[in-house]
């Protein structure tokens, strides 16, 4: 099992997330953690996502920070430089498969198709981001796959509630489910730690068997 598939499997759940004021880094990771989840991504959608990285680095224990929306080989490079934990795209490219992997980055790339998932196993991956997971077709795509890729590790992300997150993960290959619901931009921008905490409880309690 690559470091990737560990992290996320470790996971199980994890909050997707868009940081647009560096203070709040650390109060939201906290919140997060004390929530019980036990990792988190911070995508690249602001200017502030890199810098949230730097700060969280080893700053609170037991909690994983990775980096999404990774579109280019300069967002992998500058994550690695930042100290992410891992990295995550939406979508599948070789030459961010072959950078991760001389960098020691464990990497999530997405995988829309068999023929994604295909050529990530030619490079050696054994774990793909599966998105946007709810227009792909849901759980009921995923539990073809399982039948030809049973030895992969998925997560799938894109219209992942607490509602639909155990028929996800009562699929063995399903490692980990993604989603924005336990800190919503609006709730971290009015610094609602409390709210976070609660709504972290309830997502990781909708991982639950």
């Amino acid at each position: 099992m690559s470091p990737i598939a560990k992290i996320i499997r470790q996971a199980r759940a994890i909050p997707v997330i868009v940081i647009d004021a560096i203070e709040d880094a650390l109060p939201l990771a906290q919140a997060l953690r004390t929530g019980g989840l036990s990792s988190m991504e911070i995508t690249l959608r602001t200017a502030a996502g890199l810098e949230a990285i730097k700060r969280l680095r080893g700053a609170v224990d037991g909690l994983s920070v990775g980096v999404g929306t990774v579109l280019s080989a300069d967002d992998l490079k500058r994550a690695h430089a930042a100290g992410a934990d891992f990295a995550v795209s939406p979508g599948f490219s070789e030459d961010l498969v072959k950078l991760a992997l001389d960098l020691g980055l464990p990497y999530l790339p997405g995988a829309a198709t068999p023929g994604e998932v295909m050529r990530g196993r030619a490079l050696g991956l054994d774990a793909f981001k599966f998105f946007p997971a709810a227009t792909l077709g849901g759980p009921a795509t995923l539990k073809a796959w399982g039948d030809v890729f049973p030895d992969n590790h998925f997560c799938p992300t894109g219209g992942v509630s607490p509602d639909n997150a155990r028929d996800y993960l009562a699929l063995a290959h399903v490692a980990a489910v993604g989603s924005s619901m336990p800190a919503p931009r609006k709730m971290v921008q009015e610094k609602k730690w409390e709210e976070i905490k609660a709504l972290s409880h309830q997502f990781v309690a909708s991982t639950q068997a």
